[in-house]
């Protein structure tokens, strides 16, 4: 096994070590309303973003590839997307743009799913030429490029350069034929990291704040010396990150990942503005030794669960969402 595969297999293995916390959308509820005035049956989850229209308004966020184990999570996740008409976003391919023996972990996604809405995803390091071959080996429809200092800080064999990252996203940006989405890894953005990707031209971004998978945890404690547990609680949340956005709404296509834990959190982060909201633990959750059938299941009842509370909030689309059904608990409040 080589180490990036072993490094793969390290990540799922303490993602899924981690337990569900409490975190920044518990300040967050909803107005009641005792007569909803809808039915059931009139509610419908589609929703447009990337171009694209989608059934649901939540999609399967970058999480493995590049080992034999992860290859299987990937072939999971890949039905999943297929029957539902979600899209789906590959972990990091620089472990296949290395070593090409690890290209079937990740293209397994487009065999099993072969007309799915697939992004590719890589590093700010990538050069455009990497760029164009991720994008190539799975036939990606869009790429995601993951910006992730604090966890390469934090990580003994992690980057210490990032002088260059933006320049290289933008010439990614302008060079490929397919939509380039910018996303953290679970440390949010601020209104100043939103403008800075807004101004080389980036249309898409996935704020992906703190409050779900923790990667300072998951480095610290891959690491010989675990001396950054005081850095576990960088960053925005998820939901500070929605905040710092909404100036860029109506210019920027915002999605929004990190601490979603269920189907009131995807619900509260739409309402807070996110075109779309994506999932990676409770996807891992979904599929780790699980049968098909128990999967789809537990995917139905998700779907079931997010129609209850739009029904709840007399809503029958999510384009229906808005701040205005929010009350706020403790501090947080725009800037």
């Amino acid at each position: 096994m080589t180490t990036r595969s072993k490094r793969k297999d390290e990540h799922v293995k303490l993602a899924l070590a981690q337990h569900e916390k409490n975190n920044d959308f518990d300040l967050m509820r909803f107005y009641h309303h005792s007569f909803p005035e809808i039915n059931y049956r009139d509610i419908d989850l589609s929703t447009h973003y990337l171009g694209q229209t989608f059934n649901y308004p939540f999609y399967i966020n970058a999480m493995t590839g590049g080992s034999e184990k992860t290859k299987e999570l990937n072939r999971k996740f890949a039905l999943i997307a297929k029957r539902y008409g979600l899209m789906m976003v590959l972990g990091s391919q620089h472990a296949a743009l290395d070593d090409k023996t690890l290209e079937e972990s990740y293209r397994v996604v487009r065999d099993v799913n072969p007309e799915g809405f697939i992004l590719g995803n890589i590093n700010p390091n990538a050069s455009v030429t990497e760029a164009k071959r991720a994008v190539e080996m799975i036939h990606a429809n869009a790429l995601s490029i993951h910006i992730n200092p604090a966890q390469e800080l934090t990580m003994d064999e992690g980057d210490r350069d990032f002088s260059h990252w933006l320049h290289r996203i933008e010439s990614i940006n302008k060079e490929l034929d397919v939509p380039v989405i910018v996303k953290e890894v679970g440390f949010g953005m601020s209104r100043y990291t939103i403008n800075q990707l807004q101004k080389i031209g980036i249309k898409h971004i996935d704020v992906s704040g703190k409050g779900g998978t923790n990667f300072v945890t998951i480095e610290n404690t891959r690491s010989e010396g675990k001396r950054f547990s005081y850095l576990e609680n960088w960053g925005l949340s998820t939901v500070e990150s929605l905040i710092e956005a909404k100036p860029f709404m109506n210019k920027v296509e915002i999605m929004a990942s990190g601490g979603i834990r269920n189907p009131l959190d995807v619900i509260k982060a739409l309402a807070l503005g996110a075109q779309a909201v994506g999932l990676s633990s409770v996807f891992l959750k979904m599929v780790h030794d699980k049968k098909e059938e128990e999967m789809y299941a537990e995917v139905d009842q998700f779907i079931d669960e997010l129609k209850r509370i739009m029904l709840l909030l007399g809503k029958t689309n999510p384009r229906e969402l808005t701040d205005t059904d929010i009350i706020w608990e403790g501090r947080l409040k725009e800037r």
